[in-house]
């Protein structure tokens, strides 16, 4: 969504940095830039000026001038600004001492408001809650139906009352108390557009179920309209947080940097797909960093670590390094990468990627096309590629529906992948042998010394080749002890096996 956005911002901080020393003037062309980029985003005119005006006063004051680097400090100034836009903080979620806590959606007609409601439900499910749903919207048809449907994918019971969206609202409470659930979910009806009769019902279901939460969802493909629409909801409901909905689609972004700053609620969750699990609470600071071009490491690493068995990763990764990675290990890999989402997005949270790389259009139908590649060879094939003559390849081909050239690049590019990191995994056994080495011999010197075993100046109790393992996360063997000169000789290979094609 913000692709636009975030490529005027890396051209404006690109040009900051070849720049030793920042003048007032240059600040203020930089700004001037960024106010048109705000503005072409569809981001609200108050709020560009609000913004506009606090990155200005910490601009040029002290805080730029004797920074060592005022480019760099620009990028931070810019980035904690735009953090404070999107909300600052991320929602809490604080649960009723007295079960059930209750939520109430609402929202337009088409703003996605009872497919977020369900992936709510999903999301209080994994958080260890036992959520109920109610259908109160008996305006729309079907629209019951629709929240049953998604009650049976996520595993959550539905309740309604086809008499009355009010009364089904209020016995839902009950409902929810007998049966042990302590999160109870309802989900209003909407309308084309905001009229009387619309806000008359929510305003009754709320005064039946006093809520804990009222979320407003709203579409962000909308631009400002979706900001103009959570106004009036907040004048009539007082809300308490914003869901974005189709943050994956290729809309400007303005709603989303606009609706905190206008309305004075948060985002609290952000829809960033079609899937049940493409929805999760809103992080103002991740979204800042990924508008900037810098990615979003946090949110890649949740997703892996939600998606990737530890152990299996592991030892995936240990026979990668070991040169025995086989194409059965490479579709599982995608396969797992397939469950994370998009590739497109997952591309967009990396940091460092360049601008081309990031604007190269990902299609997830590839990753089928090389799976049915993969997968019309035999098992000895996926295990030992180089036996591939032309007449296998034929068959493969065949079998896939390619061409016989699409497998023969698929196993070149396999086959260079998995010596390269063959190699990179003896540059990191070879230096952990070194660094063994050196710990050794100093060792044995400090002994020779009158039986000291640690450096002096003391304190220390780890040697400085080494660094403590992270208890949690996954972990590469190994690339701790690369050096960074391997790296790049590593990333150079890779820009030249790229040529090669």
């Amino acid at each position: 969504m913000f692709q636009s956005l975030t490529n005027k911002f890396e051209g404006i901080f690109e040009r900051l940095s070849k720049k030793g020393v920042l003048s007032e003037a240059d600040v203020d062309e930089a700004l001037r830039e960024i106010r048109i980029a705000l503005l072409e985003a569809d981001v609200n005119l108050s709020v560009v000026k609000s913004l506009r005006s606090r990155i200005k006063e910490r601009a040029v004051g002290e805080e730029v001038h004797k920074a060592l680097n005022p480019a760099q400090q620009v990028v931070k100034i810019v980035n904690e600004e735009l953090t404070a836009s999107l909300g600052g903080e991320t929602i809490s979620i604080k649960y009723a001492s007295k079960p059930p806590t209750v939520v109430m959606m609402a929202g337009l007609q088409g703003s996605g408001k009872t497919t977020s409601t369900g992936k709510l439900a999903k999301w209080f499910k994994a958080q260890g809650r036992n959520p109920l749903l109610v259908g109160a919207d008996l305006q729309r048809p079907a629209a019951v139906d629709q929240l049953r449907t998604l009650g049976e994918q996520v595993g959550v019971p539905v309740f309604s009352d086809p008499s009355n969206p009010v009364q089904a609202a209020s016995m839902a409470i009950d409902e929810a108390r007998n049966t042990g659930r302590d999160v109870v979910i309802v989900d209003t009806a909407g309308r084309l557009a905001i009229d009387e009769v619309l806000m008359e019902e929510v305003r009754q279901i709320s005064d039946a179920v006093t809520p804990d939460y009222t979320f407003l969802v709203v579409d962000a493909m909308t631009g400002q309209d979706a900001v103009n629409v959570a106004e009036a909801f907040n004048d009539k409901l007082s809300l308490d947080g914003v869901i974005l909905t189709k943050l994956d689609g290729d809309a400007r972004g303005g709603a989303a940097l606009s609706v905190k700053e206008v309305v004075g609620k948060p985002i609290a969750f952000a829809g960033t797909g079609e899937k049940l699990d493409e929805f999760d609470l809103f992080h103002p600071d991740r979204m800042a960093s990924r508008i900037l071009g810098m990615g979003d490491v946090l949110t890649l690493i949740e997703k892996a670590e939600d998606t990737f068995e530890k152990e299996q990763a592991e030892e995936t990764a240990a026979r990668m390094l070991e040169g025995q990675f086989t194409l059965d290990d490479f579709v599982d890999t995608m396969r797992q990468l397939k469950k994370m989402g998009p590739l497109q997005n997952l591309v967009g949270m990396m940091p460092g990627l360049p601008k081309e790389a990031r604007d190269v259009e990902i299609d997830d139908r590839e990753v089928a096309r090389l799976e049915a590649i993969v997968m019309s060879m035999t098992p000895t094939e996926r295990t030992q590629p180089e036996l591939i003559d032309a007449s296998r390849r034929a068959r493969i081909a065949q079998g896939s529906g390619v061409n016989p050239s699409a497998v023969s690049d698929l196993v070149k590019q396999f086959m260079q992948m998995r010596k390269m990191m063959k190699r990179f995994g003896d540059a990191g056994t070879k230096k952990i042998k070194k660094n063994r080495k050196k710990r050794d011999k100093k060792k044995n010197k400090n002994k020779g010394r009158g039986g000291r075993t640690t450096p002096r100046g003391g304190g220390r109790v780890t040697p400085k080749a080494t660094k403590l393992k992270s208890k949690k996360g996954l972990t590469l063997p190994g690339l701790d002890q690369i050096s960074d000169r391997q790296l790049e000789e590593f990333g150079e290979n890779l820009e030249s096996m790229n040529n090669d094609q």
